[in-house]
């Protein structure tokens, strides 16, 4: 019996990706069925909504839903397609692996770690007011609930996936109570992972260390803000956010998405890198339990990028979005 997946193609590159994730996902032999949904200018400008309640139903039903980028209008439009997904379905976690892949260029070798971001509050509550006119007040909010369950979402993953540590990122020293409170959380939790490293670093440390010394850490897990910024970061640290792949994860669901934008300055060239949503399906296998689906994708993935021929423009070769994912899909059917 075929797993109904929820797709959201986006716009800009979003359905070119998209395209090409689907394939190589097809290609796996994962028995997939698609729910196909639109999200973003396209579901404003047709619904009225740039997140339409059958879109959301259609999650809440399949319970997983692959997602390419959506473009989110600057100082004024709708509020960011991404946050209020992520609020409206509860998806409290943001994980993001950041790996070095093997011979494509990066600013750094054998990095291995993994962002965790809580998705949910700080200062993305979109809690702001003006207060008089030249004056906007913006609130942050950090609870314990919060705090607590994205601290042990990331114990719990590196306990799962064999890891060691695990490093809160914090600005505990001046937001003495709200960060406080997400520290305080963290050391509780801590606390039940004894077989665990846990420790901590202040966010501005956090970022020069992760630009002279990224192979030192693990897992971090961070508010909501601090892991945007960071994990961002990070992925530069491996060949940019073309190449790493995101999920958002909630206590009954899970969104898969590429973490880059929707690039519209490239939109129907058919130059996009396809590689981030590609990675996300992989994830999005291996939190179906097709294990074996997800090694192969991954196996023949990392073997094209490994080629510079094979490679799409912006990682140094002269592969299309589509000639890009056909060499994956190739490999995928030589090792089957």
């Amino acid at each position: 019996m075929a797993t109904k997946i929820t797709l959201i193609p986006g716009d800009g590159i979003g359905p070119e990706v998209t395209g090409a994730t689907v394939s190589v996902l097809e290609a796996s032999g994962a028995r997939l069925e698609w729910e196909e949904h639109i999200a973003g200018t396209e579901a404003f400008e047709t619904t009225g909504s740039p997140l339409p309640e059958e879109l959301l139903s259609s999650i809440r039903s399949n319970r997983v839903a692959l997602k390419g980028p959506v473009t989110t209008p600057v100082g004024k439009g709708f509020r960011s397609v991404n946050v209020q997904l992520r609020k409206a379905l509860d998806l409290f976690a943001n994980l993001r692996p950041v790996v070095t892949v093997p011979k494509l260029p990066a600013r750094f070798e054998n990095i291995d770690l993994v962002v965790v971001r809580e998705n949910t509050e700080g200062l993305y509550s979109g809690l702001e007011h003006q207060v008089v006119d030249g004056v906007v007040e913006s609130l942050k909010i950090i609870t314990e609930r919060a705090s607590t369950r994205i601290a042990r979402f990331a114990f719990d993953y590196a306990r799962r996936q064999g890891r060691e540590r695990v490093t809160a990122v914090h600005k505990a020293n001046i937001m003495k109570m709200a960060d406080g409170l997400f520290l305080e959380c963290f050391r509780k939790v801590a606390e039940e992972y004894p077989e665990l490293e846990a420790d901590d670093r202040i966010v501005d440390n956090m970022a020069m260390q992760l630009v002279v010394h990224p192979e030192r850490y693990d897992v971090l897990v961070l508010p909501n803000l601090y892991g945007d910024i960071l994990s961002d970061l990070c992925a530069g640290l491996v060949g940019g956010l073309g190449v790493v792949p995101g999920a958002n994860i909630g206590e009954e669901m899970a969104v898969f998405e590429a973490v880059h934008g929707s690039a519209p300055d490239i939109a129907g060239q058919n130059l996009a890198n396809p590689t981030a949503l590609i990675r996300s399906g992989v994830l999005m296998l291996q939190h179906l339990g097709l294990q074996d689906e997800a090694s192969r994708v991954h196996a023949a993935l990392q073997a094209t990028l490994a080629e510079p021929s094979e490679r799409t423009r912006d990682v140094g070769g002269e592969a299309s979005t589509t000639e890009f994912a056909e060499a994956v899909v190739r490999r995928i059917e030589a090792g089957s």
